[in-house]
């Protein structure tokens, strides 16, 4: 947790409100995140309902025009990373931008175990089971006052959700920055199990169907596009 909060702190665009929701865990997460306080932070302490209702009491009590995420096992790969990420925003056309993700060793965040190169939006890739990175995009505020933020009766999917919701009726443009900006351990809720992969791809489905985007086809193109995630990363 501290890590995710120092890789804010040190970012060098000028113009940062970190907002920190913790939802009165009994793991000493409130002792880390005080210790760790930084000019830029906000903290708001209270019991939530899991993560999605987390991320909404976030947009909702953030002031930004553009909102982005970090979770609090992750970090943001390097100090310049929210400064790409507002020259993208400066065309006022502009509505979401996301980047490549690498997945990372929980003891060694030096060894990447998965490389997520989403590349750039098209419809028919949508309808291929294609996402961003979650964790890498950065949406206007408008874009959540126009379709809603995360809906909780998904207990895994609802970013997929959200991202099906908005990407099936975008109106702006969106910008994809291919590099890594973002830094996850492995070993997330969706993948520890496999009753919680079979809840997950249950959920993928009901989003698919939901959002009138796909079926059977676009879930099996979703799950097996992540094969290419654990080959070797291509060096420049």
């Amino acid at each position: 947790m501290a890590e995710a909060i120092a890789s804010v702190a040190e970012q060098t665009h000028p113009d940062v409100e970190h907002v920190i929701v913790e939802g009165l865990s009994k793991d000493g997460s409130l002792t880390a995140i005080e210790r760790a306080r930084h000019p830029r932070m906000v903290l708001f302490s209270e019991r939530d309902s899991g993560i999605y209702d987390a991320l909404n009491k976030g947009i909702a009590r953030s002031t930004g025009d553009v909102i982005g995420f970090v979770h609090s096992d992750d970090y943001l790969a390097h100090p310049d990373v929210l400064a790409r990420i507002a020259v993208a925003f400066a065309d006022p056309a502009v509505e979401a931008v996301f980047s490549d993700l690498d997945y990372v060793a929980q003891a060694d965040t030096t060894r990447v175990i998965r490389h997520w190169a989403t590349g750039p939006f098209t419809m028919a890739k949508l309808r291929r089971g294609w996402m961003p990175a979650h964790p890498t995009l950065y949406v206007r505020r408008s874009v959540y006052d126009r379709y809603g933020s995360y809906d909780t009766s998904f207990g895994i999917a609802a970013d997929y959700d959200f991202i099906l919701r908005f990407f099936a009726k975008l109106q702006g443009r969106t910008v994809y920055l291919p590099e890594v900006l973002y830094k996850m351990r492995v070993g997330g809720v969706s993948n520890r199990s496999f009753a919680k992969i079979r809840q997950k791809m249950a959920e993928d489905y009901r989003a698919l169907r939901r959002n009138k985007v796909g079926g059977p086809l676009t879930l099996a193109w979703k799950n097996l596009s992540k094969l290419g995630q654990f080959l070797p990363k291509r060096q420049t």
